[in-house]
């Protein structure tokens, strides 16, 4: 079973390697790589296996090649549509972000329960009432949903969300959700994170000191 991990690291392997290509680059090396991404080139080497690709030892990897060869293991080929739940300013700013960013990855859908926002289009897509959350990802079969709603809905949101379909999560709410097996999460705490930082930027930790 392929890992999380490994799944974050062959998308940054291709946001690095389409940098590259809008350079001009058409090879690279698996220590380079290995590199940029803050990781080594043995690493580099069995990601790249999983996914069927081997470089030359003359020439390395060509750039091209590893973004198709990504893309095919990622992206489903006729694209997948997401959903959004909760268009505040977070919500609004997630979809300003993705709008064009990955055309096979794409936000299909919105939901918000205030009703001055249903009805709109924010960023090209949809907003929707809650009440029609569950038929509307029954109709377009989406499985993937990103959570920007306050804490105290968070989880009813998610049951919502699980029963209608949707089977991976990408939850912005600081708060654990109780999912049935088989359902993804990814937490995403912003609040953890800037701590994380900041504490690191007032010790020599930082540097392993």
């Amino acid at each position: 079973m392929i890992s999380d991990k490994t799944i974050g690291r062959l998308s940054l392997y291709r946001r690095l390697l389409n940098g590259l290509a809008r350079a001009g680059e058409t090879h690279i090396y698996s220590h380079q790589l290995g590199s940029s991404a803050g990781g080594t080139a043995a690493q580099v080497r069995r990601d790249l296996m999983v996914i069927g690709c081997s470089g030359s030892p003359a020439k390395g990897y060509e750039v091209q090649e590893l973004i198709s060869a990504i893309g095919r293991f990622l992206d489903v080929p006729g694209g997948m549509g997401v959903a959004l739940v909760g268009v505040g300013n977070l919500g609004r700013a997630i979809l300003a972000y993705f709008r064009g960013r990955r055309p096979k990855l794409s936000f299909a859908m919105a939901f918000d329960s205030d009703p001055a926002k249903t009805g709109r289009d924010f960023h090209g897509c949809p907003c929707y009432p809650m009440a029609d959350l569950p038929a509307r990802i029954a109709e377009r079969e989406i499985m993937v949903a990103v959570l920007a709603v306050p804490v105290e809905v968070a989880q009813e949101t998610c049951d919502l969300l699980v029963g209608a379909g949707i089977r991976s999560l990408l939850n912005f709410a600081p708060v654990p959700l109780r999912v049935p097996p088989g359902t993804y999460v990814e937490d995403v705490d912003m609040t953890s994170v800037l701590e994380r930082v900041a504490f690191f930027a007032r010790t020599d930790e930082a540097l392993g000191n």
